[in-house]
């Protein structure tokens, strides 16, 4: 029994002692001297986000098949997400473990995160006028490409953070206003060309004053269901109404400016529509196109990307085909608060390179990230959906012009409302504005959003929405988001007013000792509990660190670094190994989301499934329950009046015959697999 527990803490002093060295660092990349060329063969992988949507992945294959053709030295393996957030998360794992991939469609707010790694993304600087693989006019380019000139200026802006270029923009849109103009006019309105919030707020509000008391029912749609005004992203709600009031949201160095007085009379006015019916979100109720196809919105608020999901013909509908209703689509820019001067946000994916130690390879994957910009791959792409090429090359391409010609000439390619809003975007290039980035960003986007998203669920509650209560939300979001009033990135934020039964045992029991005594006779089973949660969470925050850059990772590292290639095909035994010390050592939480992410990205890499490394990871859970970092044993101990050793020592040889068992289950059943 000793042997043993010395053994597990020998292991735990070298988890730690190697989680002091923390992650590789990397040499910045630099174009080699003398290079004309890419020598050797090389293998790179290309991250991508898809919607199952076959026709943009058919796009991707055979951007890759064109690109081989010219680069028969460089393989191009493609993966596809749903989800640009999992990317992200895949992209923060792998960065612990180097192994992230070459070539990534992602967000510029997730690039500045990516940034928090030393050398970790290329700076595109140097690339973009090299004579040899610069954009557009190098020697080594072997296909017709856009300069960096040709990119739209507004579009690569997005891209640049500190001063510096570390993406291309890949695809661009805005967002639309869908408007059932048939609602609009029964109500005796006539649609303008360009909306005003004041316009949105008075038909919005006179189509929920419609409904019917007595029977349940709309009489302008004749319905049970109508939201009149359904906005999808409530962050670039919030954040083009304070651009247009001139109200501030950030500053290009990640300034906070939101939490304002101006916002909070935009939130109180948001208030006061909900509270007639007039106003929703999609978190809350439901994607707009539904709503909007059903007959059951005015104004539906999206991305121009989501064109082919909206009105009555559309080529994508997420509703069955009996519920949709007929009615005239108008495509409108959001809603502006002076129509003189409209202001619109543009955003959209954009292509970043990853360093790796081979500065040929980066070269590789340069010369693909430009690829994605030519002609016939930003025009394929846009018209898939309401985006729009990031080029003037493309934009002005003569077939490109003719696509943009025949809008409504079918109802698939050239959808009449999907070429709308992409020509919407195209006709306000001039109006448009993008948000700073920096690292902390997305945290700022997401407050902007849930300021509404909270006001909203408020109102909906019968909650009081004033002044007093907008100032507890502003305080509330910048503790949730870890902001206070000058970064995004952190700081000191106030925890607010003492509960009152502290105060009360403060002033009551002024001694600590006679504290303790109080408390032990009222709740004698809390004391270790909340100690040993609480100190579960501070070793979660040691494990974890800022920005996944915590112990846990480091340890992973150390263990994939140590473990020998030749034991690649025995890789899912080891991790069933690992997780009896590791669950015993760590909580689950540190362990299963600190410490496997980076053993199971080794994992896939010797060819084993999720499902295999997922079965592995849970033989260790034989021994969690032996773990010290587990609250309901104190709970026990006290109870049963017996020591941790007594527990521990009666407990082991049970928790080593259900391990024997796990493992033998493992290789009977074939789950637990030796490739």
């Amino acid at each position: 029994m000793k042997r043993f527990f010395s053994l597990l803490l020998a292991v735990a002093l070298g988890l730690c002692l190697s989680a002091c060295h923390g992650t590789r660092e990397q040499a910045a990349f630099t174009v080699p001297a003398q290079s004309e060329g890419i020598d050797g063969d090389y293998e790179i992988t290309f991250w991508a986000k898809n919607d199952t949507n076959m026709a943009q992945t058919n796009i991707y294959r055979q951007a890759i098949a064109d690109f081989q053709e010219l680069y028969p030295n460089i393989t191009v393996n493609l993966r596809l997400y749903t989800d640009y957030g999992d990317i992200y998360n895949d992209v923060i794992t792998n960065i612990a473990t180097g192994t992230t991939p070459n070539v990534c469609i992602t967000y510029p707010d997730h690039i500045a995160t990516y940034l928090t790694g030393d050398n970790v993304v290329v700076p595109l600087d140097e690339l973009l006028d090299d004579p040899v693989y610069g954009m557009g006019i190098g020697s080594y380019v072997k296909f017709e490409g856009p300069t960096a000139e040709e990119i739209v200026p507004q579009f690569l802006e997005e891209c640049q953070i500190g001063g510096h270029t570390y993406a291309l923009p890949y695809m661009r849109s805005t967002e639309a206003c869908y408007v059932n103009q048939d609602f609009v006019e029964a109500l005796g309105y006539t649609l303008p060309d360009v909306l005003t919030w004041d316009f949105i707020w008075e038909v919005s509000d006179a189509a929920a004053a419609t409904l019917d008391e007595s029977t349940g029912v709309y009489g302008l749609n004749g319905q049970e269901v109508l939201i009149p005004f359904l906005y999808k992203s409530t962050d670039n709600m919030m954040i083009q109404m304070t651009q247009q009031l001139g109200s501030g949201y950030s500053t290009p160095t990640g300034e906070v400016q939101l939490f304002n007085d101006t916002t909070a009379g935009l939130l109180e006015d948001i208030a006061g529509h909900v509270e007639k019916g007039a106003f929703s979100t999609f978190k809350i109720s439901g994607y707009p196109a539904n709503f909007l196809n059903a007959g059951q919105c005015v104004f539906a608020i999206d991305s121009t990307a989501g064109a082919t999901w909206m009105g009555t013909d559309a080529p994508l509908v997420d509703i069955a085909e009996e519920e949709i209703v007929e009615f005239t689509t108008a495509v409108r820019m959001v809603p502006q608060f002076d129509p003189e001067h409209p202001q619109m946000i543009s955003q959209g994916p954009s292509v970043c390179v990853f360093n790796k130690e081979d500065p040929q390879e980066v070269l590789a994957s340069w010369l693909f990230t430009q690829f994605l910009l030519t002609n016939e791959v930003q025009m394929a792409y846009s018209q898939t959906e309401g985006y729009v090429p990031v080029t003037t090359r493309a934009q002005q391409d003569p077939a490109y012009q003719d696509y943009l010609s025949r809008a409504g000439e079918d109802d698939d390619t050239h959808y009449r409302v999907k070429i709308e809003a992409a020509q919407l975007l195209l006709d306000n290039l001039g109006n448009t504005f993008t948000t700073p980035v920096f690292n902390g960003s997305t945290s700022l986007r997401d407050a902007a959003g849930q300021l509404i998203e909270d006001v909203t669920k408020s109102v909906r509650r019968d909650q009081v929405v004033d002044s007093q209560s907008i100032q507890k939300l502003y305080a509330d979001t910048q503790a949730l988001y870890h902001l206070d009033a000058s970064s995004p990135t952190g700081g000191k934020v106030e925890l607010g007013p003492l509960p009152g039964t502290a105060i009360a045992l403060l002033v009551n029991y002024p001694n600590q000792k006679t504290q303790r005594q109080v408390i032990s006779s009222v709740a004698p089973d809390m004391i270790n509990v909340v100690m040993m949660v609480l100190g579960a969470g501070v070793l979660m925050g040691v494990l974890d660190g800022p920005e996944g850059a915590g112990m846990s990772n480091a340890i992973a590292e150390f263990l994939v670094s140590i473990i020998p290639e030749s034991l690649g095909n025995y890789f899912a035994v080891i991790i069933a190994i690992i997780s009896a010390p590791g669950t015993y050592l760590l909580n689950n939480d540190a362990f299963y989301y600190g410490v496997l992410p980076p053993l199971a990205a080794t994992a896939q890499a010797y060819g084993f499934t999720d499902l295999q490394i997922g079965f592995a990871a849970l033989m260790g859970q034989a021994f969690h329950f032996l773990s010290p970092l587990v609250p309901f044993i104190y709970l026990l101990m006290d109870k049963t009046e017996i020591t941790l050793a007594q527990y521990q020592g009666y407990i082991f040889k049970w928790c080593i015959g259900i391990f024997v068992i796990f493992m033998a289950m493992g290789f009977v059943t074939g789950s637990l697999a030796i490739l």
